[in-house]
């Protein structure tokens, strides 16, 4: 018995009505837990970074680039500094999914308070020391040939500590009482970065304080501008240990300039460092990129940090985001290694489903063949079931009806499609089907002549 299409068309429709419910079943398993599970990131993500010609711009620009590769596309948006931002990252209605946030701006908690609550850190990314530039001319002014070696020793100074919404105002309000210093003894002036400058250089303030890497070009400018004074600070050991979040680093002397040995000497200075913050809820497969942008942006070395200290997941302040602990704890996912982001992401997001799917499915596959092979015999039974009734039909119908009603059986059998296991039954039924008929013709023609 040959196989034509027909045939094997019959033959996967019995397979697939016998195993669909099943496929059927995975199917919407997967669907459900691609649903449940998320794990394609969005194409469209906010980065909170700062002022204009600050670092945290400098470096959003990066990280854009960066993930621009992914196929995210990464907004910037502009801010007066790391308060805005963490106002902004808590404000549901603002849109910022990720922001620059400045280590030591967070006001102090009351009882009970859980100022990081919502939040996550992504980690550490570089130091961002307290820069307080002054006007040497100012210092001769105010406090003649003593050195200047103390945030206490700038009673009567007018002093610019950033605009309303950056990190360092809050920050300096901090130093500020730490140093027992009166604020009415001090002119504080709030402007932005640009303006403040521009003041500065100009005479229109005796300071100005700010926090920011020192690849910012605000820091390269006054580094090197004549007249501008850098305030060390020799306290800075004791800094680090009254404020957890603040590191002593020293600015050694020539590293900005060593044709012109600028510095002349060693500066001791005091940093917090820079952090990237996420929503809670940010996708974990972001969280994955942002880091690996991170490792790729912040690991070299630098005027304050060693090869490969950062990012870290150190001095956060904020609980770290679980795909970033994992980042810093293994590198990058295995998967990601060898294939591309979105590919690896699906398999590593859903491979728990998989396995429970296996696990669920491999019993249920062992149901399949016999409930195939049932359906298989239950065709041949009915058709037995039919011959059956015509055979107790003899004598009692036209004979001619009933050789017509197997013929048609009979055409019926032999179209049909069966795996080779089941041929034998189809013969034998075809047999049975010649027997009946045999009976139909009179006792001498079944004998035959003599």
């Amino acid at each position: 018995m040959s196989m034509d299409s027909d045939s094997a068309r019959h033959l996967a429709r019995d397979l697939l009505a016998t195993a669909g419910p099943f496929v059927l079943f995975a199917l919407l398993l997967l669907l459900a837990a691609y649903w449940v599970l998320d794990p394609s990131p969005p194409r469209r993500v906010v980065l909170a970074t700062g002022t204009e010609q600050g670092a945290y711009a400098e470096f959003g620009k990066r990280y854009a680039e960066l993930l621009k590769a992914h196929g995210i596309k990464v907004e910037l948006r502009a801010t007066q500094g790391s308060a805005e931002n963490l106002k902004l990252l808590r404000d549901p209605d603002s849109g910022v999914d990720l922001a620059f946030v400045q280590g030591g701006i967070e006001p102090t908690a009351g009882p009970g308070e859980d100022l990081s609550a919502g939040l996550v850190s992504l980690g550490s990314l570089f130091y961002e020391p307290v820069w307080v530039f002054y006007r040497e001319d100012a210092k001769r002014h105010l406090l003649g040939e003593t050195p200047l070696e103390s945030l206490a020793q700038l009673a009567g100074w007018r002093i610019n500590v950033g605009a309303q919404g950056s990190g360092v105002a809050v920050l300096m309000e901090k130093l500020i009482a730490a140093n027992r210093l009166d604020p009415g003894r001090l002119t504080l002036v709030r402007l932005s970065q640009t303006p403040a400058v521009a003041a500065l250089i100009e005479g229109q303030l005796d300071a100005l304080a700010f926090v920011g890497a020192p690849d910012a070009p605000v820091v390269q400018t006054l580094l090197q501008t004549p007249g501008i004074g850098l305030l060390g600070f020799a306290e800075a050991d004791a800094y680090s240990r009254l404020f957890p979040f603040m590191n002593p680093v020293t600015l050694y002397r020539g590293i900005v300039d060593l044709a012109h040995d600028r510095p002349p000497r060693d500066v001791q200075l005091i940093a917090p460092t820079g952090t990237l913050v996420a929503r809670e809820g940010t996708h974990p497969a972001l969280i994955q990129l942002f880091v690996q942008a991170a490792q790729r942006l912040h690991s070299g070395a630098g005027w304050f940090q060693r090869q490969g200290e950062f990012p870290n997941g150190r001095n956060t302040e904020r609980p770290l985001a679980a795909e970033a602990e994992r980042f810093y704890r293994n590198g990058v996912p295995f998967l990601q290694r060898y294939m591309p982001f979105w590919l690896a992401n699906l398999f590593e997001r859903m491979w728990p489903v998989l396995a429970a799917l296996v696990a669920v499915l491999l019993p249920l596959s062992r149901v399949v063949p016999p409930l195939y092979e049932l359906r298989i015999r239950s065709r041949v039974f009915r058709w037995y079931g039919q011959l059956r009734a015509l055979e107790s039909e003899l004598g009692r119908r036209d004979a001619g009806q009933i050789a017509r009603e197997l013929d048609a059986l009979e055409q019926r059998v032999s179209r049909v499609a069966v795996p080779l296991s089941y041929v034998d039954e189809l013969y034998a039924l075809r047999t049975h089907i010649e027997l009946v008929r045999n009976r139909l013709q009179p006792p001498a023609a079944r004998s035959g002549p003599r």
